[in-house]
């Protein structure tokens, strides 16, 4: 097993409201930023997962957002999942020869 980092970006669907989006796109051009738009605001959630291998890891975390952390009627999720620094995947040679410490 390997530890893999997940990044879970939460967005509202299209078409479904998103009030403090509009704040935040009114209070711009009073801020100098007038050439912003379509702000959208969402939530990001960072978690570690151990899994076999990077398919596994996002099958769970995929898992993890369709029955906890997302509301499927109004909400999509889009999931990043890569190998923690310092892991070795299996099958993956390792950085340092056979016993070896990673230098």
């Amino acid at each position: 097993m390997s530890r893999f980092g997940a990044l879970v970006e939460v967005r509202l669907r299209p078409g479904i409201a998103d009030p403090a989006g509009t704040t935040i796109e009114r209070s711009l051009p009073t801020l100098g930023f007038g050439d912003v738009s379509g702000v959208r605001t969402g939530k990001a959630i960072r978690l570690e997962v151990e899994a076999a291998d990077v398919e596994a890891a996002r099958g769970r975390v995929e898992e993890l957002c369709r029955r906890f952390l997302t509301n499927p009627v109004i909400e999509d999720a889009v999931v990043t999942v890569e190998p923690l620094p310092g892991t070795v995947p299996p099958g993956a040679a390792s950085p340092a020869g056979p016993g070896e410490a990673p230098r």
